[in-house]
């Protein structure tokens, strides 16, 4: 089958300078990215705390694109409305974190938002199997989630090529993003697994050509392991 999704290159503000979160923002919409993640730990689920809503909520006008929030915490439901205020058009949970993971991406939608399901490296393709009709995304992290930095984990292009599998016999309209260790040397293996959505963070920042030609890399890169031309798919 053939792609249907463009692909997306999405950034992940963790590297970036929080003391100058609005201006990082609108380098990276300069650089052309087509949104904006913002990883969202509460220092329970994953060890690590980062973005508040109100952060969020303050970085939102200097943007052109859109937001997703990625929802590391352990109880996402209490806080689903606070992200969407904040600006951002699509919110992940983690299966793991969701007792009642049907009514939770049905709630995003309720908010009025775009409903995304993360798994963690050790969670089965099939977790998502009957939320499908809920689910706008889904996310099979390449490294277990936490921190920036870390080794994309090559196993789970297995689970990718699943999810792939899963949604096109579904026939519904969900996107497959990939996040962690995306790089320049990783894109292409997450790319022919079935990934359209790709979340780059401390590679892209550190790409030594600026932001704007590690955007093009990333996409001319996994539109050549996709098959594409960028110009096929809306």
């Amino acid at each position: 089958m053939s792609p249907t999704h463009r692909t997306l290159v999405v950034p992940s503000v963790l590297p970036a300078d929080f003391a100058r979160l609005g201006e990082e923002v609108a380098e990276l919409c300069a650089a052309g990215v087509d949104r904006i993640q913002w990883d969202v730990m509460d220092g329970v689920f994953v060890p690590n705390l980062t973005f508040g809503p109100d952060v969020i909520a303050a970085a939102r006008e200097h943007s052109t694109v859109g937001f997703e929030a990625h929802l590391m915490v352990v109880n996402p439901d209490e806080l689903l409305h606070r992200y969407v205020e904040a600006g951002c058009e699509l919110v992940i949970v983690h299966a793991e974190a969701c007792t009642h993971l049907h009514r939770t991406l049905g709630r995003i939608r309720e908010l009025g938002a775009r409903a995304g399901v993360a798994l963690n490296p050790h969670t089965p393709a099939d977790t998502v199997a009957h939320v499908l009709s809920e689910t706008d995304l889904i996310l099979p992290m390449t490294v277990n989630p936490g921190f920036g930095g870390q080794a994309y984990i090559p196993s789970v292009e297995a689970k990718v090529g699943q999810l792939r599998r899963m949604i096109d016999e579904s026939g519904y309209d969900i996107e497959l993003e990939v996040d962690g260790g995306i790089t320049d040397k990783t894109i292409d293996g997450a790319a022919a697994a079935g990934a359209d959505v790709f979340i780059s963070g401390s590679w892209l920042y550190g790409w030594p050509a600026g932001k704007a030609d590690g955007v093009r890399e990333l996409r001319e890169r996994a539109d050549r392991a996709r098959g594409i031309h960028t110009e096929e798919v809306a």
